[in-house]
């Protein structure tokens, strides 16, 4: 027996033409689904569907999942690219002077932090040696002795040769000096100045409170700090 078609006839020719038109449309094949479950009845279970909607779920967490690993390569390339520009302007001062210069500089602005302190401890309190650093207070800030390893520790257990990145209501006065009141967020990098000398460390401020928080990755800030570390010791040298 032949059951007459609703579907307009040039409309029905073109599905049977062209099946793939509905079979590559997502929303038709949905509706078509959902029509076919109604003209089932609710006492009947198609196992196919039911299967259907697990691959649909499992293609949305995978599609979800790769969404996130190419924008996590994508911030991880930027990320690179950023430390290897701030890299190559520090090599390129030609002197101590000119490389305190690019920290507060073209380096800040490369690495998008609105204050870049280089703290350094030590015993001197007079003296030619500290009169030549206190030249760049606005680059240097100098401390006592130990001061370092308490402001890397911030009463964790965790060695103070970390870095240590968090968010914060207020900066450190008397690391960022008038800046303080405007970081939410910084980047602490411990430096090892030397055979005989007190450590230091480098301090990323920023404005933007999520630029650096706890769960991040230091592997990029780490050889940045490696570098700025290694050139220190030859301008102290």
């Amino acid at each position: 027996m032949r059951v007459t078609s609703k579907i307009d006839s040039s409309l029905r020719q073109k599905i049977i033409d062209s099946p793939d038109v509905i079979l590559d449309d997502p929303d038709v094949m949905q509706a078509l689904i959902a029509a076919n479950e109604t003209a089932t009845g609710a006492n009947i279970v198609d196992l196919r569907g039911v299967a259907m909607d697990r691959l649909e779920s499992r293609l949305d967490r995978l599609e979800n999942t790769h969404r996130g690993v190419i924008a996590a390569a994508y911030e991880n390339m930027a990320g690179t690219n950023q430390i290897q520009r701030a890299v190559l302007r520090l090599l390129e001062a030609p002197d101590f002077a000119a490389f305190m210069k690019s920290i507060t500089g073209d380096v800040s602005q490369i690495l998008r932090v609105q204050s870049l302190r280089l703290v350094l401890e030590t015993r001197c309190n007079h003296g030619p040696a500290r009169k030549a650093l206190e030249q760049y207070n606005d680059t240097i800030t100098l401390v006592a002795p130990g001061f370092v390893d308490l402001y890397l520790s911030q009463g964790r257990h965790a060695p103070t040769s970390d870095i240590l990145l968090r968010q914060v209501h207020r900066g450190s006065e008397q690391v960022f000096g008038a800046a303080a009141k405007f970081i939410r967020s910084e980047a602490a990098l411990p430096l090892d100045m030397g055979p005989g000398r007190l450590p230091g460390m480098l301090v990323l401020g920023a404005e933007d409170p999520y630029l650096f928080t706890a769960q991040q990755g230091t592997e990029l800030l780490s050889f940045f700090g490696n570098v700025f570390e290694r050139m220190m010791i030859r301008w102290l040298s």
